[in-house]
């Protein structure tokens, strides 16, 4: 089973690579980007069994640092849904 897990940063908390993005856009004279907020997104191949417990155990001790980050997990009927 196929699981993608969103990272972002927490608002109020400064984002320089989403600032140089922005700064790169802006100088390439693309109009209208007002902020940018760079993320990352991991994709996990586990077993049908792996319990929703262990998935978010995941993040919380290893993908994300949840004193700066959120996280967001997509399963696959999240997926399927999005996709319809």
């Amino acid at each position: 089973m196929k699981i993608r897990i969103f990272v972002t940063l927490k608002n109020g908390v400064l984002d320089p690579q989403g600032k140089a993005i922005h700064h790169a856009l802006e100088s390439l004279d693309f109009k209208g980007v007002n902020d940018v907020r760079a993320g990352k997104l991991i994709e996990l191949d586990v077993d049908d069994g792996t319990s929703d417990s262990d998935i978010e155990k995941m993040c919380e001790k290893l993908l994300a640092n949840t004193v700066i980050e959120n996280f967001e997990i997509e399963r696959p009927t999240d997926q399927a849904a999005r996709e319809a």
